[in-house]
């Protein structure tokens, strides 16, 4: 993308930050060039957050500096950051639920009038989304979009401002191949234009295509520089982790049992007060995966929500094991065999300010052997936590530390922990790997499949078309809340699912 040698438009030197017990960065270096595309590579933990951090104002570092343009900067807040021509997309959404998402973005630009007229605001935000291939309504509540379009929104906000150099943490996790294409395209020509960009992705495939140069992290320290011509996906995962990874999986095949999950005829109302699933069917079997594909946003989330008993059920069923359990509350629904994972980790399956144990007993805490006659059984809880710890892998200071302080994919193998542990008959696994690096997303990878062999029927709900297709032994398409396709393993590929999910029979 860049020709000929250039000026760095970013350079961070010797970049410490420390909290208490943890060196984040570790004399981190990093620069970008003006039109150059810079992928920051590393598990989560390793640091990458951090610096990003530090690099947007959000954290001030203990040691080394900053340079834009070959000036030192300091910057004591995001604002000073953007006023520096910097924007970043966060991996964990930074909007206001309440507000819509013309006045997210309108919210941190200042000026006279404010919030007062957004009509200016919505015009150009609209001619930003059509620009980029990013469509969204601006005047819908964020509170009403599924996970996928608060990433849009996201994006949108920082393109709305025209950052010289862009920051962009994981933004096609929630992306079709088409829709990946089209925003590499954007981000092409971005880099033509002469802007700089630090991409955070763990998609391998993707930062080979997209870097011109790579810096891999591990430990709050670099551990290599290098680019797509010097290096293959296998090299690059084992700098990340510091051992080979399986980046392909053979799923050995298994004959399913009888229908575990039974799903006919469901009909759902989204948040938006529009049918988000129509007449939809299905069913998942003993010792099955069926993986649900599709765009953010076409009733994924509203089937898992329903299954578990988290949105009322306008007409159909959902049965579990013969069990006729629609519209029965969550408990119930455990009750009757059913665990669920839900695609937002800290919104819905975990909660920050509980410590590692709290979390890990939050469905069952109440139930012998944890509880009797209204008293905690503090000695059982902390040994069922620590072998939970031990058996999913859990980095963590001690069950005592609060949950919010882990990393991503450490949350996630909380909540995982937590369900996969209750041995339950269905299980309903929506986002298993999002924002999770690849060793920790290997790792559920090995759970989740351990699961099936048990007997367990999984509904796998993903936007990672990767992992449906190595995972799943059926895929169905859901697109505007009905089934697009229906195919096994063998008959799906990228192309085959991408055309499917575009409305491309």
């Amino acid at each position: 993308m860049q020709s000929g040698p250039a000026a760095p438009m970013l350079e961070m030197r010797g970049i410490t930050k420390r909290f208490p017990g943890v060196l984040a960065n570790d004399a981190v270096d990093l620069t970008v060039l003006p039109g150059q595309a810079h992928t920051l590579l590393g598990e989560n933990g390793a640091g990458k957050s951090t610096l990003m951090k530090i690099l947007y104002g959000l954290y001030r570092p203990d040691e080394g500096e900053i340079r834009i343009d070959g000036e030192p900067v300091v910057f004591g807040s995001p604002s000073d950051a953007i006023d520096q021509g910097i924007g970043m997309i966060h991996q964990h959404f930074m909007l206001v639920p309440t507000l819509t998402v013309a006045e997210n973005v309108a919210l941190g630009l200042g000026g006279r009038r404010g919030m007062a007229d957004m009509r200016p605001v919505t015009k150009r935000l609209v001619e930003v989304s059509e620009r980029y291939g990013l469509q969204i309504d601006p005047d819908a509540y964020i509170w009403q979009l599924a996970v996928g379009e608060r990433q849009r929104a996201e994006i949108l906000k920082a393109l709305y401002r025209d950052a010289r150099l862009l920051v962009l943490d994981e933004p096609t996790a929630v992306l079709t191949p088409p829709e990946v294409d089209e925003l590499f395209s954007t981000l092409h020509q971005l880099t033509d234009d002469g802007k700089g960009l630090v991409f955070i992705s763990h998609k391998l495939q993707e930062v080979m295509a997209l870097s011109d140069e790579i810096t891999v992290l591990r430990d709050g320290r670099v551990v290599g520089n290098t680019t797509p011509d010097d290096t293959t996906r296998e090299q690059l995962a084992e700098m990340m982790v510091g051992r080979p990874v399986e980046l392909t999986r053979t799923v050995a095949a298994q004959q399913p049992g009888e229908a575990r999950l039974v799903v006919s005829g469901l009909a759902v109302t989204g948040d938006r007060g529009h049918a988000a699933l129509k007449d939809l069917s299905l069913e998942v079997r003993a010792g099955e995966i069926v993986g649900i594909a599709g765009v953010s946003g076409n009733g994924q989330r509203e089937l898992a929500e329903a299954v578990f008993g988290l949105r009322p059920v306008n007409s159909g069923t959902v049965t579990v094991d013969g069990k006729d359990v629609t519209n029965e509350p969550p408990r119930a629904i455990r009750d009757h065999g059913v665990a669920y994972v839900p695609e937002e980790r800290m919104r819905d399956g975990a909660i920050g300010e509980f410590n590692v144990a709290e979390n890990l007993t939050l469905v069952d805490h109440d139930r012998e052997p944890y509880s009797r006659h209204g008293f905690l059984n503090r000695a059982k809880i902390d040994d069922h936590c620590a072998r939970l710890v031990a058996d999913y892998d859990v980095k963590t200071p001690s069950l005592a530390t609060g949950t919010s302080s882990l990393s991503g994919g450490n949350i996630q193998k909380v909540v995982i922990a937590r369900e996969f542990s209750a041995e339950a008959d269905v299980l309903v696994v929506a986002q298993p790997t999002r924002g999770v690096d690849i060793g920790a997303a290997e790792y559920i990878h090995e759970r989740l499949l351990e699961q099936r062999s048990k007997g367990s029927a999984i509904l796998l709900i993903s936007e990672d078309l990767e992992e449906v297709i190595q995972l799943s032994d059926r895929i169905v398409v859901l697109l505007e809340g009905e089934i697009q396709g229906d195919l096994t393993r063998e008959e799906a590929d990228d192309r085959a699912l991408g055309l499917l999910m575009s409305g491309v029979t």
